[in-house]
């Protein structure tokens, strides 16, 4: 078993990825992360306010997902910063939309 540098993949080669919650979660636990995620001192959830980027659609899932993804970049994009209790996932796929940016670190 080896541990060497051989078998490391560098950074610019890493797949990119973001922290999205999973369509199943409920209203309370999406309420919860985007609460959780936003009082992070790393986080900036400015991006959910009334007329800014990432305002519409105004839904819940959708402004949880965005602050469970500043989280998780913030946080250093460890599969374990995208746990919130089971209800979120890591994917590959970009899910930025229209001028809402889904930041990648």
């Amino acid at each position: 078993m080896s541990f060497g540098a051989a078998n490391l993949v560098p950074a610019a080669k890493a797949d990119k990825t973001w922290c999205v919650a999973k369509p199943s979660s409920d209203a309370a636990t999406l309420m919860a992360n985007l609460n959780y995620a936003c009082s992070q001192l790393q986080v900036d959830c400015r991006v959910l306010r009334i007329g800014c980027a990432c305002a519409r659609p105004d839904s819940l899932i959708s402004h949880a997902s965005v602050a469970m993804n500043l989280y998780y970049q913030a946080a250093g994009r460890h599969y374990w910063n995208c746990f919130f209790n089971n209800s979120a996932l890591v994917t590959t796929t970009d899910p930025s939309f229209d001028s809402c940016v889904y930041e990648y670190i």
